[in-house]
């Protein structure tokens, strides 16, 4: 009897205070997903689902390059200063393609032995290449025109996109 008045007593479980997180834990585990078969990507995505893509990073590296060829002739022709600028265009443009290239490399001598941490390990080459290229044009080159460099550097960093819009 005691036992019983001591179990009224103590304070009962609860639900959790977040219900709704279980339920969406539930929903979760029990949606399954069914793939596309064949006919239904290609309703969705066009008759050239299943080609490969034809943008490599070679290529995108190459249309960095003729990129910057390209702003370093506008920033030549349009600029007060016409040498400077363009050297300052080309050593931006620089800046974008030389550490892709760097990671191009990288991927074509992988080949099949491409992991995951070999990826994040060329992400991290390209990043240390740019701001090393940053710092020695900072320090090496005074008569920088900075806004030559950094536009044709935003703009061969955009020309990934590009090569994905005309692939």
């Amino acid at each position: 009897m005691a036992d019983e008045i001591r179990s009224n007593l103590e304070p009962k479980p609860q639900a959790p205070a977040h219900a709704t997180d279980d339920v969406w834990d539930d929903e979760q585990e029990q949606e399954t997903i069914v793939p596309l078969t064949r006919a239904q990507a290609e309703r969705l995505f066009g008759p050239n689902v299943g080609r490969a893509s034809r943008v490599t990073p070679f290529r995108v590296v190459g249309a960095q390059v003729l990129l910057s060829l390209a702003a370093t002739l506008a920033w030549w022709v349009l600029s007060a200063s016409p040498q400077e600028a363009a050297v300052s265009a080309w050593l931006g443009g620089m800046m974008g393609w030389v550490p892709g290239a760097l990671f191009a490399l990288r991927l074509r001598i992988s080949g099949d032995r491409l992991s995951v941490g070999s990826l994040v390990a060329g992400e991290a080459v390209k990043v240390a290449t740019t701001i090393a290229l940053l710092v020695a044009i900072a320090f090496g080159y005074p008569g920088v025109h900075w806004v030559a460099l950094l536009v044709t550097f935003v703009l061969t960093l955009k020309a990934y996109w590009l090569a994905m819009a005309f692939k």
